[in-house]
């Protein structure tokens, strides 16, 4: 009970944040309250140290990467020519939207994707002078693909790159299993957002009223370093997985490369149009304390017995057959991460399917289904993530006041289809790239 306890005044902390407190240090206090109560012993903070580092610096450096390309006019630039591309049809438009949300999230992550796409696409559909329903048809498109989407490479969420370090999973092992998984979940997403807003999405709109999408670009050497950096690094996470390199020194290399860019670190500065300082005080630093709090509060709550409950669980799925063990497991953790956020869910499901003695393929179904499940079942509640919490909170200074009740009412219809398709199309493909 002390250990449940904890965890809800952490969580409630976080969720609330009392006079802009961080989420890191509300998580921070919660940690300490469980090691001064004994609920968690000092041996087990190098244990979840050493899970979580690699992610969240992973993590960190991508939102750096991010906000370096925001601040150039990267992602302005794309959705300008997204939105010329739809050619002034509301209802091409609508899935090419979709698609650019899905290709961001998987390379800059969910929170990237959500956080800095979204208030693009709602200036643009404020210039196009889109009837309130319209926007926020677009608008919850960008928040919910960001989620649904995160599933292609291990740093297209942080929930992958926890689970995949955890499991020992390289690089190239889980893009060969999750890419086709997540163009299932693009293709579920795509068709449940259409069914549920094809009368709030306007027939036409006027191209004219757009600028040049090449007015976007601020910074021109930004801009044509990405391009060749993005692809640079996305070979060398394949190269360097099998080698062992920490996937958070792959990706700060990366973000230190654009950091000297945009800075023009070489020529003392001259020319620079980015603000660093600004970016580096956007960083979610927070995170890293969030990180390593919230994940010993919740380690607390695993030795008070949670983890042990979650396993015994999971081992009754597992003994239903791999079908059940696939959805099951995704559907458990999905409601999990709806009511305790996925972070938390994640570890927790990664505990208990460490304990679960299970054929090889079984365990491996319930490894990525722990993916899938903690990827998209945060979409079911606003507190599901704090992707999804910043976001409402990005679109509420926007203007576009997105209510619990509201969001509950898209999360709890649209979920539930693209979790249960993604989770058939898992325990198809996974034996199959799994034959020798």
């Amino acid at each position: 009970m002390l250990a449940l306890a904890i965890f809800v005044a952490t969580l409630v902390l976080v969720i609330w944040q009392p006079r802009g407190l961080g989420i890191g240090w509300s998580a921070l206090a919660g940690a300490a309250v469980a090691l001064a109560t004994g609920v968690v012993g000092w041996g087990d903070v190098g244990t979840v140290w050493e899970i979580v580092w690699d992610a969240t610096f992973t993590f960190v450096a991508l939102i750096v990467i991010s906000l370096v390309l925001d601040e150039a006019g990267f992602f302005a630039w794309a959705a300008l020519h997204v939105a010329r591309w739809g050619g002034g049809n509301g209802r091409r438009l609508f899935p090419l939207v979709v698609l650019l949300g899905a290709a961001i999230a998987a390379v800059f992550a969910n929170d990237g994707a959500a956080l800095l796409l979204t208030p693009i696409v709602l200036a643009i559909l404020l210039r196009l002078d889109f009837p309130p329903a319209g926007a926020l048809a677009f608008v919850v498109a960008c928040g919910f693909v960001a989620d649904t989407t995160s599933l292609p490479l291990a740093v297209s969420n942080l929930v992958n790159i926890v689970t995949a370090n955890f499991f020992d999973v390289s690089f190239g092992r889980y893009a060969a299993v999750m890419v086709p998984v997540n163009l299932v979940s693009m293709a579920a997403t795509l068709l449940v957002l259409w069914t549920y807003f094809r009368n709030d999405i306007p027939a036409t709109y006027d191209v004219r009223q757009l600028e040049a999408p090449g007015s976007a670009i601020r910074d021109s050497a930004v801009f044509q370093t990405a391009f060749p950096l993005l692809g640079l690094l996305l070979v060398a996470y394949f190269v360097t997985g099998p080698l062992g390199v920490p996937i958070a020194f792959v990706t700060g290399a990366a973000a230190l490369v654009l950091l000297a860019v945009a800075g023009r670190w070489f020529s003392g500065g001259r020319g620079a149009v980015v603000d660093l300082a600004r970016v580096l005080r956007g960083a979610p630093w927070q995170i890293v304390l969030f990180s390593i709090g919230m994940y010993l509060v919740v380690y607390g709550l695993g030795n008070a017995g949670l983890t042990d409950i979650a396993a015994n669980v999971l081992r009754w799925l597992s003994e239903q057959g791999t079908f059940i063990a696939t959805v099951g497991t995704g559907f458990v953790v999905a409601a999990l991460a709806s009511v305790m956020n996925n972070m938390p869910a994640t570890l927790v499901g990664a505990l208990a399917i460490d304990r679960v003695d299970v054929a090889p393929l079984t365990r491996e179904l319930m490894v990525y289904a722990n993916v899938v499940g903690n990827d998209l079942g945060p979409k079911l509640t606003p507190i599901g993530s704090l992707a999804t919490l910043l976001w409402l909170h990005v679109l509420a200074g926007k203007g576009q006041r997105i209510t619990w009740g509201q969001y509950m009412r898209v999360g709890l219809v649209l979920t539930p289809p693209v979790l249960l398709a993604t989770l058939v199309a898992l325990w198809v493909w996974l034996p199959l790239v799994s034959s020798p």
